[in-house]
């Protein structure tokens, strides 16, 4: 089989088309010919060598996929050869084959196309910053940044299945705007043009909203507490802006606020069977028709390279994926 592999950190032009022997699984595991696989940004940082707890070359970089079982690993009784499923592999998705613990193995619903089930890590993270790590309750309002983005565009629409009360997003050019709104969005602010704190106070009477959803972090996630209601909850789970954001404890216990850390990553790695949940519910949605994956851009597996230059070029929107 063909595969990615990382063998020394560096720009896009490190990711290598390889020729490797085909996996086989062991107990409790199964091998999945990979029909799609995703492009995350968390991928192209393991490639820099930036990404926490990331791997050390030569690796095969990213994190889910989609596709169908070609074999089964000792012990393994309730998957069959031939079932379509998303999964989780260990040892990264850019590959024709993967081995996969059954842990992270998904059955996939008919109505689940494999680029919905491909965009698995995008859909577990949004519903968890929404549900498990935010605590969204109905009509609560949530501020959505990067919300013409994967994870973004795909977290609008959870919440508005999930009940959301006002769903403001930020983007960065008219077109994400557009996309943002075509998602669910009641409110889109391009952070280029508008205090998008400002604009949140206006539009609640000054009180904030219940929940904000912080991939940016630096100046974006100082902002946000200012636009953060009391009770409310900022869910940081990323730090795309290359800056860590910070607070002040008297910021947050004098009104009841909260900061919530997430990383489906580390669940992944640490805690791998509490992903389920998340993982059925978002595919549920999904085979539902409450949530509709946003595809911005498909390449062929061989092409990773131009796939994550444009993923950190932050011109495209919606979803990345590498056909296999």
């Amino acid at each position: 089989m063909h595969a990615i592999e990382v063998r020394a950190f560096g720009d896009p032009t490190v990711l290598e088309w390889r020729e490797r022997p085909d996996p086989v699984p062991g107990p409790g595991e199964v091998a999945i010919r990979v029909v799609q696989t995703g492009v995350n940004f968390a991928d192209t940082q393991a490639r820099r060598g930036t990404y926490h707890g990331g791997q050390q070359p030569p690796f095969v970089p990213g994190l889910d996929c989609a596709g169908s079982i070609v074999a089964l690993g000792d012990g393994v009784t309730d998957l069959r050869i031939g079932q379509r499923v998303a999964a989780f592999p260990p040892g990264g998705s850019y590959a024709e084959i993967v081995v996969v613990p059954v842990t992270t193995v998904y059955p996939l619903d008919p109505a689940v196309s494999d680029d919905d089930a491909a965009a698995l890590l995008m859909l577990v993270t949004a519903y968890n910053v929404l549900s498990f790590a935010g605590r969204l309750a109905a009509g609560e309002s949530v501020l959505v940044h990067a919300a013409a983005g994967g994870v973004g565009s795909t977290a609008v629409q959870i919440a508005r299945a999930l009940g959301a009360g006002t769903i403001f997003g930020t983007v960065g050019s008219e077109e994400k705007r557009a996309v943002a709104l075509a998602a669910g969005a009641d409110v889109a602010i391009d952070y280029r043009r508008e205090d998008f704190a400002r604009t949140v106070l206006e539009a609640t009477g000054g009180r904030g909203v219940d929940l904000i959803l912080d991939s940016v972090a630096g100046d974006v996630f100082t902002a946000g507490l200012t636009a953060l209601a009391p009770f409310g909850r900022i869910v940081a789970f990323g730090m795309a802006s290359g800056t860590p954001g910070t607070v002040r404890t008297n910021e947050l216990h004098t009104t009841n606020r909260a900061v919530i850390g997430y990383s489906s990553g580390s669940y992944r790695k640490l805690r791998p069977e509490a992903l389920r949940p998340a993982a059925v519910a978002s595919l549920r949605l999904v085979a539902q028709g409450q949530v509709h994956v946003v595809i911005g851009a498909r390449f062929a597996l061989r092409d990773a390279a131009e796939a994550h230059r444009l993923v950190e070029s932050r011109a495209g929107h919606g979803k990345v994926l590498l056909t296999v």
